[in-house]
C-alpha cells in the first residue's frame, strides 16, 4: 500500500530532520579538532638541585668552634687554611686524597689528634631544618615527572658521611659530585656532565641551588633556575614546575 501524501510529507521532514542533526554534529565534531589546543611537552624535563643548604643546611663555622679548642691558631688561620689556601678547592676536585688533605689539616693547624678524633669535628657541621624537608618532599613527588641530577661541591668524606642518611638522595637518578667529575661549580663542565647525565639540552632544565651568583653562571649556559633562599623562593620553584 502507497502512502499518503501526507505521510510522505512527514517522512520526508523527519528524514530532513536526522540529517541536519548528523551534519551539525559533524559541523561541531570538525570545529573542535580544527580549534582544539595543541598538545604541549612540558617546559622542563630535569631538575638539577644542590644539595648543601638545600637538601639539609651546613655551617662550617660549627667545625671551627671544635677546632678552636684543640690548637693553638686563631679563627682567623683556620678559616684561610679551609677556605683560602685552595686545600679544601683541591680536595673537593679530587686532586688530593682524604689522607693527604686530613694530614695537611692537622700539620698546619698543629692538631695534636688523629684522624679518628678529626673527622667527626669535620661531618658534624650539618643539620635538617623545615624547609629542607619541604623541598625533599617535594622533589620526592617532582621524580615521577622529572630526572632528578644532584650537583654538589662536596669532598670525599662529607659524602660518605651523608649519602646514607637523607633518604631523598636515592631519588636522584644521577649524582654529579665534585670530587668524582674533577669540577666544581660553577664550571661549565659540571653542568655539562648534568645535563649530558639527564640526556637534556640546557632550555629544558631548572636548577636549584642556594647561591644567587651559581644560579647566575648557570644562567649564563642556558640553564634558568631559583635561588633557594627561603619560603618565598620555594613558592617559586612550586610554580615553575607546576
Amino acid at each position: 500500500m502507497m502512502p499518503t501524501w501526507q505521510e510522505s510529507s512527514r517522512i520526508t521532514s523527519t528524514l530532513q530532520r536526522r540529517l541536519r542533526k548528523r551534519s551539525n554534529a559533524c559541523l561541531r565534531l570538525t570545529e573542535n579538532i580544527i580549534y582544539a589546543k595543541p598538545m604541549t611537552k612540558d617546559k622542563y624535563e630535569a631538575i638539577f638541585c644542590d644539595l648543601g643548604n638545600v637538601l639539609i643546611n651546613f655551617d662550617h663555622r660549627i667545625a671551627v668552634k671544635k677546632i678552636l679548642a684543640n690548637t693553638r691558631k686563631n679563627e682567623h688561620d683556620i678559616y684561610q687554611l679551609f677556605f683560602d689556601s685552595g686545600l679544601t678547592k683541591d680536595y673537593e676536585e679530587g686532586k688530593i686524597s682524604s689522607s693527604d688533605f686530613f694530614k695537611k689539616v692537622r700539620d698546619s693547624l698543629e692538631l695534636d689528634m688523629g684522624n679518628e678524633k678529626l673527622l667527626p669535628i669535620w661531618n658534624d657541621i650539618f643539620f635538617e631544618g623545615p624547609l629542607n624537608k619541604k623541598i625533599q618532599a617535594f622533589l620526592g613527588e617532582a621524580k615521577e615527572k622529572y630526572k632528578l641530577v644532584m650537583i654538589s661541591n662536596i669532598n670525599e668524606t662529607h659524602w660518605e658521611f651523608l649519602k646514607n642518611r637523607v633518604p631523598v638522595f636515592s631519588k636522584f637518578d644521577k649524582l654529579i659530585l665534585s670530587y668524582e667529575v674533577g669540577f666544581r661549580k660553577p664550571a661549565k663542565e659540571i653542568y655539562d656532565a648534568a645535563l649530558k647525565s639527564a640526556n637534556a639540552v640546557p632550555s629544558k632544565a631548572f636548577y636549584i641551588d642556594d647561591r644567587k651568583d651559581l644560579i647566575e653562571a648557570a644562567s649564563k649556559f642556558g640553564i634558568k633556575g631559583v635561588a633557594f633562599e627561603g619560603e618565598e623562593a620555594f613558592e617559586k620553584i612550586k610554580v615553575a614546575l607546576a
